[in-house]
């Protein structure tokens, strides 16, 4: 069974920094070598979006809304991947999740983790 768990969500003002990470469960291997990385987000009464992907090949997709200043990583061990936010704005104020799947949005989900950009 594979777990994704989300961490380095919290409160942060505009202009400010985040990085987010998503891990996949010891048992889930090197995940994201087979399959994409996806960070997703989704505010009350919105449909969840996805933000930023990277594929096994390090293909990378941003929303317009993010590029720029958001960027997409994975680690060496094909376990974690990130995601660095600066320039913070606070319509960047959400829940984010991370999905991986040999397409997406895949099987896999983490928990969400709380992004909050003060004004």
């Amino acid at each position: 069974q594979v777990q994704l768990v989300e961490s380095g969500g919290g409160l942060v003002q505009t202009g400010g920094s985040l990085r987010l990470s998503c891990v996949a469960s010891v048992n889930s291997g090197s995940i994201f070598d087979r399959n994409r990385g996806g960070w997703y987000r989704q505010v009350p009464g919105r449909e969840r979006e996805l933000i930023a992907s990277i594929s096994p090949g390090n293909r990378m997709y941003y929303a317009d809304s993010v590029k720029g200043r958001f960027t997409i990583s994975k680690d060496n061990t094909k376990t974690t991947i990130y995601l660095q936010m600066n320039s913070l704005k606070p319509d960047d104020t959400a829940v984010y999740y991370c999905s991986a799947g040999q397409i997406l949005p895949g099987p896999y989900w983490g928990q969400g983790t709380r992004v909050t950009v003060s004004d």
